[in-house]
């Protein structure tokens, strides 16, 4: 497991009712997440993951995953629509993802 290190005070302030973003999925949350989350591994694979409207793009070396952010599947809350759709969209790549205070925990083997 790989500890990436996530400023949750920070990305918190772009949820409502601190700054409304019109979506309903936390659009602003999931870019202030996900700017933190471009790493290179200690084996020289490159983590990133980029988001384009609902997609979310995750990458992992070579390996690519998709998912969409549902707000009907996943919501209301917009942090567990985010969370739901990175785990989906890390799962399609071969890793593994669990949500740690203060830090994302990445499996890039993807062994529970």
């Amino acid at each position: 497991m790989i500890e990436i290190p996530i400023d949750e005070a920070a990305t918190e302030t772009h949820l409502p009712p601190g700054k409304l973003d019109g979506s309903g999925i936390g659009i602003n949350y999931a870019d202030a997440y996900l700017k933190p989350l471009k790493v290179t591994l200690p084996d020289g694979r490159k983590v990133a993951c980029k988001r384009r409207g609902l997609k979310l793009t995750f990458t992992l070396g070579e390996r690519t995953g998709e998912a969409l952010l549902r707000r009907l599947e996943h919501g209301p809350g917009e942090k567990a629509i985010f969370q739901a759709a990175l785990r989906e969209a890390a799962a399609a790549a071969g890793a593994t993802i669990e949500f740690r205070p203060g830090a994302l925990a990445l499996d890039p083997d993807g062994a529970a």
